[in-house]
């Protein structure tokens, strides 16, 4: 493993609560979106490159939720013996 060191930075504690909340959507630390940013520029010696945030409506960030709780198995996921059982699940909506 390489030899790593310490950076310090200021910021406001909104901007990196703010940005702690966007990476961690992606899976990434701060510290991880730091490292991601120096790479891009040594290895691109340039410092434009775009991350965005996905901004999906609140139906879909509700299925994204629970599409987590089922994989993280905090709720059970719902099973059919037929698909009459599948469609008629569906349709109560």
């Amino acid at each position: 493993m390489a030899k790593t060191v310490s950076i310090n930075i200021e910021i406001e504690t909104s901007k990196k609560d703010q940005a702690e909340a966007i990476f961690n959507n992606f899976g990434y630390s701060i510290t991880d979106a730091i490292n991601i940013f120096l790479n891009t520029v040594i290895t691109e010696g340039d410092s434009l490159f775009q991350i965005k945030t996905p901004c999906y409506n609140r139906k879909t960030e509700l299925a994204i939720e629970e599409a987590r709780q089922i994989t993280s198995g905090k709720i059970p996921s719902k099973s059919y013996t037929s698909l009459s059982d599948l469609l008629a699940d569906l349709n109560e909506d």
